[in-house]
């Protein structure tokens, strides 16, 4: 039996779930309009721990969000799933963190989906899934437009989800775009990625691992 713990704080969705083999077995999280992992993110994990009545030497390994998203809420994410495979000497998996946001959008028909995390302004982290989690253009940092995305809406449905969806919807008037309202990064969708990277042996170096900025140090 495998317990990973997975971790997201990249963006103010304070998530912990903890999971058996690729199944959630315990998941709490607060989707607080501010930035409170430093208060929040230890005792969740407690409650997790503590509901699904496994005790922290039964993990097999700490999944953590990678990134992009914010600067602080990745350190403290990262920080804490170190010193929790440090203490435990059990293996660190990273999830990037789109992929898992885009597991969110559930579509049988042909489509992409595009995850985008707010970058301030108008730009926004992105990157492009076809409807079966594969991912089809890497992560950027993109300034948003009228005309972004126009290689993807025009051959077929888009679905966009994350905090930059607000403010790409309101410019963007194509009717093949729907956009997926209210939805942060959790630490739910990472347990399918988690434990597919657990079962190959993608482990990180605990002592060199670090978040995927993306781009350079902005305060969020």
């Amino acid at each position: 039996m495998t317990y990973i713990l997975c971790i997201e704080t990249s963006t103010t969705n304070c998530s912990v779930a903890l999971t058996k083999n690729e199944t959630v077995i315990a998941l709490k999280e607060d989707y607080d309009t501010k930035y409170s992992h430093a208060e929040r993110l230890h005792n969740f994990i407690d409650i997790v721990v503590k509901e699904a009545g496994v005790r922290l030497k039964d993990l097999s390994a700490i999944a953590v969000s990678k990134g992009p998203g914010s600067y602080t809420g990745l350190r403290i994410g990262v920080s804490a799933a170190k010193g929790l495979c440090y203490a435990l000497d059990i293996p660190l998996l990273s999830v990037p963190t789109l992929q898992s946001l885009a597991l969110q959008v559930k579509i049988e028909q042909d489509g992409v989906v595009i995850p985008m995390i707010d970058a301030r302004r108008m730009e926004v982290y992105a990157a492009v899934f076809s409807n079966t989690n594969i991912l089809v253009r890497e992560t950027m940092a993109e300034i948003l437009d009228e005309s972004s995305f126009s290689e993807y809406l025009g051959k077929g449905k888009v679905y966009f989800i994350g905090n930059g969806v607000e403010k790409f919807s309101a410019i963007c008037n194509n009717d093949q775009a729907v956009f997926v309202q209210n939805k942060l990064p959790s630490a739910n969708e990472m347990a399918i990625l988690s434990y597919a990277k657990f079962l190959k042996k993608d482990f990180e170096d605990v002592s060199y691992f670090e978040p995927y900025y993306l781009k350079d140090f902005l305060i969020g």
